[in-house]
């Protein structure tokens, strides 16, 4: 398959902290790729370095074809990213974001009309467009940031922890969204440290200490570990990392 996303060593430090350490990654085009961690991992930097919002201090990383620090305008071009807090404006309705939002992308007119009716009905937000962002619940809110995020219909959309703290019915729409998605062809990367979700995914990549320790299909990585899930999987091969380090 055709890579799409591609680092070499790629590394970032916060003073001592080594948040990102080497990180060698391909991904393909089409692709669902879960970053799997726990908090302070390294996931949402390694999100941030590919989106071009924070430099590397070693290393490189090729996005869309285009490197990421020589050329962070044509990477934003082509990709979607939702952060963990998504910038809605609360006092705004849904439909009033997904004008302000298509205004920032340069979005008009028929392009525009066509574009927010697709994606309104493939989340199911119709009967809320005049509904205040404030007011809808939190999966309904993760649904809002996705559809600004798709306005400008990226080619790559990155996903940090899309569905934390989302009720278990939110997140199936949401992975019911995502599916959507693939089949037009979105590439899709997501950091999440649900491990039921991980399974979902086409590959995953364990990250521990900014390493990526471990990456493959997720029956993969149970058959290798003789593990049920991934949770067993996470835990042999930290414990394996660990003892290497000591």
């Amino acid at each position: 398959m055709e890579p799409i996303i591609e680092t070499c060593d790629l590394t970032r430090r916060f003073g001592k902290l080594t948040a990102v350490d080497h990180l060698n990654l391909t991904i393909s085009r089409g692709e669902i790729f879960g970053l799997v961690g726990p908090d302070g991992s390294g996931k949402t930097t390694t999100l941030r370095m590919l989106c071009g919002l924070v430099d590397p201090d070693e290393g490189t990383a090729r996005v869309a074809g285009h490197d990421v620090a020589r050329e962070p305008q044509q990477v934003k071009d082509k990709i979607g990213y939702m952060a963990q807090r998504f910038g809605l404006y609360l006092d705004l309705s849904v439909e009033e974001n997904m004008n302000f939002y298509a205004d920032l992308f340069g979005i008009i007119g028929s392009a525009r009309m066509e574009l927010k009716t697709r994606l309104m009905r493939m989340t199911r937000m119709e009967p809320y467009r005049n509904r205040q962002a404030g007011q809808l619940s939190g999966g309904m809110k993760q649904k809002l940031a996705l559809m600004c995020t798709l306005l400008h219909r990226p080619q790559i959309l990155f996903l940090d922890e899309p569905t934390n703290g989302v009720d278990p019915v939110s997140r199936r729409d949401f992975w019911a969204i995502l599916y959507e998605l693939l089949k037009e062809g979105i590439t899709i990367l997501m950091a999440t440290a649900y491990l039921d979700e991980a399974e979902r995914c086409n590959r995953v990549g364990l990250m521990h200490r900014g390493r990526l320790i471990r990456c493959n299909a997720p029956e993969v990585l149970k058959h290798e570990a003789g593990a049920d899930n991934l949770e067993g999987v996470f835990v042999e091969t930290v414990r394996a990392a660990e003892k290497l380090e000591s």
